[in-house]
């Protein structure tokens, strides 16, 4: 398709303008968190790195970024199992109801988060006693195993089955033709799965709103119960810096991860 020189600046006009609505506010960020400036000032007054200070001693914002990663690892250890064991059943595997299942395993992803929250909610205070750091992880995870499924499947059905046919033909268990030719095939889809899922756990605000129990305090948690108090915007401004760089790292190295090992599976 070739553009004409009139469609072709159009084209990037329209590029640098939807970049600029995305991107123009994390930068405002950015800049705030090192602002003189104990409020939102624009433009800057002067440049500090006190507030980073500030951020690397408050017992909250330490405590909201260890319990995230707990939280995040937890749930994506468990993606990562149930994900992997679902989408070898979904691709290599027919069965009554495939479809049906296929759609459960990918619902939550697609829901409103709300309403995932609400229902979560439900489930662990009226049914299961009550809300604890478990159910947070439990919330988490149902999301996560989307992440991790959907990179599964769609390296699966890049594999050629013949591969472990021919494997088992050898007289390899099931076991060892997963060990040695499934897994090291699925490993980049794997980890990329893990690292998306961790970063989409890292920074999920409205699950971890309905199903956080008593005393447990994510960073987005921290972030919005924090963001409108006296005297907290410029340590707020820090949390969300690390938040964003937190989130988009994994999705940086998960998108470059995939990107070589798709390569490679197709040489």
């Amino acid at each position: 398709m070739i553009l004409s020189p009139t469609a072709r600046w159009l084209l990037r006009i329209a590029a640098i303008a939807v970049f600029t609505f995305i991107y123009a506010p994390l930068a405002l960020v950015l800049l705030n968190s090192f602002s003189s400036s104990a409020t939102f000032a624009w433009p800057p007054p002067g440049y500090t790195l006190r507030w980073w200070q500030a951020a690397a001693l408050n017992e909250g914002v330490l405590t909201s970024v260890w319990t995230s990663v707990q939280v995040a690892v937890a749930a994506t250890i468990i993606a990562v199992v149930l994900g992997t064991l679902a989408s070898m059943a979904l691709v290599r595997y027919e069965f009554f109801g495939k479809d049906a299942v296929s759609l459960l395993v990918l619902l939550p992803i697609a829901l409103p988060g709300i309403v995932t929250g609400i229902a979560l909610n439900t489930l662990f205070t009226q049914a299961l006693g009550g809300l604890t750091f478990f159910t947070l992880v439990a919330g988490h995870a149902t999301f996560c195993i989307v992440i991790v499924v959907n990179n599964a499947s769609a390296r699966l059905r890049r594999m050629s089955s013949t591969v472990e046919e021919a494997s088992m033909d050898l007289g390899a268990t099931p076991w060892t033709t997963w060990r040695l030719v499934t897994f090291p095939a699925l490993r980049g889809a794997l980890v990329a799965g893990a690292l998306l899922a961790f970063a989409l756990s890292f920074d999920e605000i409205i699950v971890t709103t309905f199903t956080a129990g008593p005393g447990t305090q994510t960073l987005p948690l921290w972030i919005f119960q924090n963001l409108f108090r006296p005297n907290q915007s410029p340590v707020v401004n820090v949390a969300a810096v690390v938040l964003v760089v937190v989130s988009v790292v994994p999705v940086y190295l998960a998108n470059r991860l995939s990107g070589d090992s798709a390569g490679a599976a197709t040489k």
